[in-house]
């Protein structure tokens, strides 16, 4: 059995992340100069299904108005992790996340972005490391 560590799928994810694995509906465009913007959500998921707890949901707000939601995890003993963090403009702000449980089955948006990620990091982690 191999073991993960945190570092190899904190990589495996951001080398995953592409313009394809960017939300397709989103009223932007990627920007290789913050690759993280817009990848919460199958980011989010992806660590889910690799190392469960929970999935956590904030709002983005600018100006007091929300703007939009960022996703992140939280894994047992409370520990929050959220590899997309950096994404965010000086003047937005999240709130605190709540818990939102995971519907069954794949997710009904973004799905071809989150499976394409989950692939990549998949293929990153089970290929042979230098460590």
């Amino acid at each position: 059995m191999t073991t993960l560590l945190l570092t190899d799928v904190e990589a495996a994810i951001r080398g995953g992340w592409g313009p394809d694995t960017f939300p397709s509906d989103a009223a932007t465009s990627f920007d290789p100069r913050n690759p993280a913007r817009g990848q919460c959500g199958v980011t989010a998921l992806v660590l889910h299904d690799l190392l469960g707890g929970d999935l956590l949901r904030g709002e983005v707000h600018v100006d007091g108005r929300r703007t939009d939601y960022h996703w992140w995890n939280r894994l047992g003993a409370g520990v929050e992790i959220d590899l997309t963090r950096e994404q965010f403009r000086p003047e937005e702000t999240v709130t605190p996340g709540v818990v939102v449980p995971r519907p069954p089955g794949p997710p009904r948006r973004l799905n071809a972005e989150y499976e394409l990620l989950r692939a990549r990091v998949l293929l990153r982690l089970a290929a042979p490391s230098s460590r």
